[in-house]
């Protein structure tokens, strides 16, 4: 599948509306795709009306960049009336948060533009999937689309896919050879390096550094082979707290929350982990747990997570069965 497919079935739906929805808590990569295809679309297709929106909120650096930016996000956004409904960064319906039902609900078509590793149910619900899981960030499947169409970001398009790029890659430590061609030519049409990056730096505040700190006060350890994989659990911030686990010297790390009956865990490795195991974390780690939950798990091979109801400390022991039997499989 390809953009044409997309401008296609819009033009035969004769759409008037289309709704651009990111992830619960949207980070910088997922706002500033939806961003850059919102500028887009209004080129290919000048007389839609294309909105960007989210369900429960998006992130604190997130927030911060919508100061310093002119991306506008409705954090409640009308769903009913959507004539196509476009998902980007988003691995499945449920990672829509409070909207995941009503899109679910929805006649109007799903669209999915994502890097994650495909979900074999958002598979089934979408029109048109355009997924592109080796590439480190969604702003780069997005600026393929201009590349495609042979248009020019504005200046504030490509500062914004320049954001998102440099957020999902940490700061292009995950880059590859294409993201430095992306990055070189963003650069050219504009983007000032140095002044953008400076965006994505806040001050950690202190309920996220007790967070890391419980995390690593509760760590259990697995030790197999050549690896150490750390399981804990902390009451919010579990992103942040799995990758301070593996900053500390885990070579994967596995950290979940209990938020009433729901559990939600992060997961996260070194890309050595990954490469000498083969094992991915969205789909090897993340779909099975988000199977276990009963609710939905995916993500990237480094960079996973998956929520449901449950305990967590009943997940964080499944967790660690699946561990063991893919390193028993090496």
């Amino acid at each position: 599948m390809t953009l044409a497919s997309v401008i296609k079935s819009l033009e035969e739906k004769q759409a008037s509306f289309i709704l651009l929805l990111c992830h619960q808590n949207a980070d910088p990569d997922a706002l500033c795709s939806a961003y850059a295809f919102q500028g887009l679309l209004k080129r290919l297709v000048p007389d839609v009306v294309v909105e960007i929106g989210t369900g429960q909120g998006i992130s604190k650096l997130s927030k911060h960049i919508l100061a310093h930016t002119s991306i506008t996000v409705n954090t409640n956004p009308n769903v009913e009336s959507a004539d196509m409904i476009i998902l980007l960064d988003t691995n499945t319906i449920e990672q829509l948060g409070e909207l995941a039902e009503t899109v679910s609900r929805s006649p109007a078509p799903i669209v999915v533009i994502d890097h994650h590793a495909p979900h074999p149910e958002t598979l089934q619900k979408a029109s048109i999937a355009i997924i592109e899981d080796k590439v480190p960030s969604n702003c780069e499947v997005v600026y393929k689309f201009f590349r495609q169409t042979n248009t020019m970001p504005n200046l504030s398009e490509a500062e914004a896919l320049f954001l998102g790029i440099a957020f999902d890659t940490r700061h292009f430590v995950l880059g590859t050879a294409s993201t430095f061609e992306t990055v070189v030519e963003l650069c050219k049409a504009g983007v000032n390096p140095q002044e953008k990056l400076s965006l994505l730096s806040l001050p950690m505040d202190m309920s996220e550094r007790i967070a890391r700190i419980k995390a690593c006060r509760r760590t259990k350890l697995i030790k197999t082979k050549e690896w150490i994989i750390a399981l804990s659990q902390v009451s919010a911030y579990e992103a942040s707290a799995a990758r301070a686990l593996v900053d500390l010297g885990a070579h994967a790390a596995a950290v979940a929350g209990q938020k009433n009956d729901n559990v939600e865990i992060s997961l996260r490795c070194t890309r050595d982990f990954h490469k000498k195991t083969g094992i991915h974390m969205g789909v090897d780690i993340a779909q099975p747990l988000g199977e276990y939950l009963q609710g939905m798990g995916g993500g990237h091979a480094a960079a996973a997570g998956a929520n449901g109801k449950g305990k967590a400390e009943a997940t964080l022991l499944y967790c660690r069965q699946l561990f063991k039997e893919k390193l028993r499989q090496q």
